[in-house]
């Protein structure tokens, strides 16, 4: 049985994925700020402090979602989110993101905590399918992705409306025989 209440901390070499809270805003805010991490996710919304705060300070009560604060083990610092969000109970389905503030990208960081979480998924959780969407002019985050065993399945043609350009999203996922059958790195 599904139980997104249940917020765990999950380990890894490199990475601890852990609830997020309000004290983490600080650290995020680099997220709502930066131009490119806007561009990478397809963010359009601003979001002031005190909106964040009741956001991040509300995570621990949603039973339908996970969110969880990436903290790199090497600092303590918490580098950036991973959510498995938009629950399909009847299809055991759901979606995942992950970002990073600027800084935190290219030292492996991503890769660990997309297999942390989405394994959480299937193990704990028992989902079947784990979904994405990522824009195409973020192929760094694509090729995470796939080193953590998602497949392309399609193209949503002109998903995003950035600076006047439609830019495509490719639909990825990963199902749970795919994960249960691909060697851990």
């Amino acid at each position: 049985m599904t139980d997104f209440s249940y917020k765990p901390t999950l380990t890894g070499d490199l990475v601890v994925l852990r609830p997020l809270t309000e004290e983490d805003v600080p650290a995020l805010l680099p997220l709502f700020e930066d131009a490119e991490v806007s561009r990478l996710t397809g963010g359009h919304a601003s979001f002031d402090e005190p909106t964040l705060r009741k956001w991040y300070g509300s995570r621990s009560d949603q039973d339908d979602r996970l969110d969880l604060a990436v903290v790199e083990r090497a600092t303590g610092r918490v580098v950036g989110e991973a959510v498995l969000n938009e629950w399909d109970a009847d299809n055991e389905s759901c979606s995942f993101r992950i970002v990073f503030v600027p800084g935190a990208t290219g030292r492996g960081l991503g890769t660990e905590a997309t297999r942390l979480i989405v394994g959480y998924g299937f193990e704990s959780l028992g989902l079947y399918r784990i979904s994405l969407e990522v824009y195409a002019f973020n192929p760094r985050a694509r090729r995470v992705y796939e080193k953590a065993g998602f497949t392309a399945e399609g193209v949503l043609r002109g998903a995003l409306l950035w600076e006047g350009e439609r830019v495509d999203a490719t639909v990825m996922s990963v199902l749970a025989p795919e994960w249960r059958a691909t060697p851990a790195p």
